[in-house]
């Protein structure tokens, strides 16, 4: 049962997303923008994974560059938090879109740092997890009438 305490003015218990139930649609909310945000939000989950994997990374302690990167990446999630939290689809997607030429410049950063940094596995793997992650964030946010 859902935690009525969690439950914003606007919305019922009904509105929480339930792990493979579809999503409930909220009077006000754009289905169309927030499916858009969901799936950005799945992409950007990955972005979480790689900014995690290289704060926590000795190189990083030692590394200005690569420090900068995690930095990079944590600005663009933050910035879209709190639209997220409210479920505000449109401000959500003006606002990834507004970071999203400081996002490609930080993978583009990451992919061109990474071999001076480490040629393990792990690097070689964040820089490609983390391209593949920005790529699909640019292209569902090019898409037209959104």
């Amino acid at each position: 049962m859902p935690d009525s305490s969690k439950i914003g003015p606007n919305e019922s218990p009904d509105d929480e997303i339930d792990e493979g139930e579809p999503i409930k649609t909220i009077p006000g909310v754009d289905p169309e923008s927030d499916s858009l945000m969901r799936e950005v939000d799945g992409w950007i989950s990955h972005i979480w994974m790689v900014r995690t994997f290289l704060k926590h990374s000795d190189e990083a302690t030692d590394d200005e560059e690569l420090a900068e990167v995690h930095r990079g990446l944590y600005d663009f999630m933050l910035a879209l938090g709190p639209s997220l939290d409210s479920r505000d689809s449109v401000r959500y997607l003006r606002i990834a879109r507004k970071k999203l030429t400081k996002l490609r410049a930080t993978e583009a950063s990451f992919r061109e740092l990474q071999p001076e940094v480490s040629g393990h596995m792990n690097f070689c793997m964040a820089a490609k997890s983390l391209q593949l992650a920005v790529q699909h964030i640019d292209h569902l946010l090019s898409r037209d009438g959104l």
